[in-house]
C-alpha cells in the first residue's frame, strides 16, 4: 500500500484504498508549534461514512469466522510493523500533536503493545458452562458485535487508534475509525499498516472530519458498537445517537484529578509525581493531576517545590524533543488562558506561569494557581492543559470528600507513607482508576474507565474486551418430550 506522506493531500481510507471525499472537501492540519500547514486532509460526508461502514459490515463475517489464532497473528505482526516504524510515526505525531519526540515514541510503543496484548487474547475468548442439572447442557459464547465505530481524541491519536481497534479486531469486530480533525495522520498510517501486516483491507477503514462525520458514523444503522474518548458534552451527544438504535457504547470522558497529599507524605516524590501528571502532553491528559489537594502543614511547601520544577521546564517544538510542547490547537490554546484568568477572577494566585509564550505557535507556560477554593470553576472543570490547581485542607477536614466532590471520576491519587490511610482513601474515593505514591499507574494490561460524568465501561486490559463482546447462551435439551419449562423460572 503506497504511504501518504505528512506534506501531501490525505484522502479517506475505505476498503483499503485511498479515496476522495464526495463533495470534496478538505481541510488543513496545522503543526501547533509554529501553526504553519502540514497536511490536507479529507473530510468524509454521510455518503462517504456509508460507504465506509458498508466496507467494514462485508468484511465482517469472514473476520469472525477466521480461526482465533490465525487473528492473533494477524495482530502480532501488526505490532512488529508498528515497532518497525517507530520512528516515523513518532515524527507524524509530534508534527501533527505536538507533543515532545521522545513523548510520540513512547505512545507509539505502547500502541505497539496494545496490539501484541490483545493478539495473545484472541484465541482465549471462551464461554462457560452453566451447571443447570442433567436433563439439558447449557452454555455461553462470546461473539462480536459487528462493525464497531471508533472515534478518537487528539491527545493521543495513535495510541487511542490502537487502544480501540486491538481489542476490536482481536474479538472479530471490524472497524471504522474517525479521528480527531486536528490529528488524523498517525490513524491513517496505522490503519495502513494494519493491512500490511495482514488484517482484511476492508477490515479497518478511517474517515475523518469534525462534529458532522462523528455524527454520521454514531447514527449509521450498520454501526454496532461505539467507542468514544472526548469530552462530557460530546459524549451525551454520542449517547442521544446511539439510544436511537440502542447500540451500546463505551465512553471515556475525561476528569478532574484530585492528587490528595496527606501531611506524613514524602514531600519530594509527591511533588515529582505530581509534576509528571500535570505537565506531560502540556496538561492534555485525561488522567492528568490537575489538582493538588495537599494538607495545609506541607502547603507552602508543596508549592515552593512544584513551582521550582515548573518554572525549570523547556518549552518548544516537539521535534527538538523540549520538557513541554505546545497546546494541541489555537482553539484549545485561547481556552486554556481563558480559564487561568477565569480562576484569578474567582480568587486564585498565579503563583507561576499562567502567559503564552512570546513566540509562534500554541504555547503556554506551566501554570500553578494556588489560593484555590473547590468550588471555584477551575477546581471543578476540565482546563485540559498545563495548570495544577493547588488546594489546602486542614485538620478539620476530609481531603477524601473534596477530592469527590466534583462531576468527575477518572483517576486519583493518594500519597502517604501510611498504608492504611492509603487503602481506606482508595476504597472510598470515585475513581476508576486510583494511583498510591504514584502517577500514571494504569499500563496496556489494566481496566481504564471512570466513575460519574468520566464515563461508561472499560478499555485496556481484559475488560475492555467487554466492549466488543456479546454474550449468547445456549441451551440443549437432553430429554424426551415437551417437559414442564416455563419463562420466568
Amino acid at each position: 500500500m503506497e504511504t501518504v506522506r505528512s506534506t501531501e493531500r490525505y484522502d479517506l481510507l475505505v476498503g483499503g484504498e485511498h479515496v476522495p471525499p464526495t463533495d470534496g472537501t478538505y481541510v488543513e492540519t496545522v503543526d501547533p508549534a509554529t501553526g504553519d500547514p502540514v497536511a490536507e486532509v479529507a473530510v468524509a460526508g454521510e455518503s462517504d461514512v456509508d460507504r465506509a461502514v458498508g466496507a467494514a459490515r462485508e468484511a465482517f463475517p469472514d473476520w469472525r469466522d477466521t480461526d482465533p489464532a490465525v487473528r492473533g497473528r494477524t495482530l502480532f505482526r501488526v505490532a512488529e510493523r508498528i515497532r518497525d516504524h517507530a520512528d516515523e510515526l513518532a515524527a507524524i505525531e509530534t508534527r501533527d500533536q505536538g507533543k515532545p519526540l521522545s513523548q510520540a515514541r513512547s505512545d507509539v510503543l505502547s500502541a505497539a503493545r496494545y496490539f501484541e496484548y490483545y493478539a495473545g487474547a484472541a484465541d482465549k475468548l471462551e464461554g462457560t458452562s452453566v451447571p443447570v442439572g442433567t436433563g439439558q447442557v447449557d452454555f455461553t459464547v462470546r461473539e462480536p458485535y459487528g462493525v464497531s465505530a471508533q472515534i478518537t481524541p487528539w491527545n493521543f491519536p495513535g495510541n487511542l487508534f490502537a487502544r480501540g481497534v486491538a481489542p476490536a479486531l482481536a474479538a472479530g469486530n471490524t472497524a471504522v475509525v474517525k479521528p480527531a480533525p486536528t490529528t488524523p495522520l498517525s490513524s491513517y498510517r496505522l490503519a495502513e499498516l494494519c493491512v500490511d501486516a495482514g488484517v482484511p483491507a476492508s477490515a479497518v477503514n478511517v474517515v475523518s472530519g469534525g462534529g458532522e462525520t462523528g455524527a454520521a458514523l454514531t447514527g449509521h444503522e450498520g454501526v454496532d458498537t461505539i467507542t468514544f474518548t472526548g469530552s462530557v458534552a460530546t459524549g451525551q451527544r454520542v449517547m442521544q445517537a446511539a439510544a436511537e438504535r440502542v447500540t451500546p457504547v463505551t465512553l471515556e470522558l475525561g476528569g478532574k484529578n484530585p492528587a490528595i497529599v496527606y501531611p506524613d507524605a514524602d514531600l519530594d516524590e509527591a511533588v515529582a509525581w505530581i509534576d509528571r501528571g500535570i505537565f506531560t502532553n502540556a496538561g492534555q491528559v485525561c488522567s492528568a493531576a490537575d489538582r493538588a489537594i495537599v494538607h495545609e502543614d506541607r502547603y507552602e511547601a508543596f508549592v515552593e517545590r512544584i513551582v521550582e520544577r515548573a518554572e525549570s521546564y523547556e518549552l518548544g517544538p516537539g521535534e527538538a524533543d523540549p520538557d513541554m510542547g505546545p497546546l494541541n490547537s489555537e482553539e484549545h490554546f485561547e481556552r486554556v488562558l481563558d480559564y487561568v484568568e477565569v480562576g484569578v477572577t474567582e480568587g486564585a494566585t498565579v503563583a507561576t506561569g499562567g502567559e503564552a509564550l512570546e513566540r509562534d505557535g500554541y504555547f503556554v507556560e506551566p501554570t500553578v494557581l494556588t489560593d484555590v477554593d473547590n468550588g471555584m470553576r477551575v477546581a471543578q472543570e476540565e482546563i485540559f492543559g498545563p495548570v495544577l490547581t493547588v488546594i489546602p485542607y486542614g485538620d478539620d477536614e476530609d481531603p477524601v470528600a473534596l477530592g469527590n466532590d466534583v462531576a468527575y471520576g477518572l483517576v486519583a491519587g493518594v500519597f502517604t507513607d501510611d498504608v492504611r490511610r492509603a487503602h481506606r482513601a482508595a476504597q472510598r474515593l470515585e475513581a476508576g482508576n486510583v494511583y498510591v505514591n504514584k502517577w500514571f499507574g494504569d499500563t496496556n494490561q489494566t481496566p481504564f474507565g471512570g466513575y460519574k460524568q468520566s464515563g461508561i465501561g472499560r478499555e485496556k486490559g481484559l475488560e475492555a474486551l467487554d466492549s466488543y463482546l456479546q454474550t449468547k447462551n445456549v441451551a440443549v435439551n437432553l430429554e424426551s418430550g415437551s417437559g414442564g419449562d416455563l419463562p420466568g423460572a
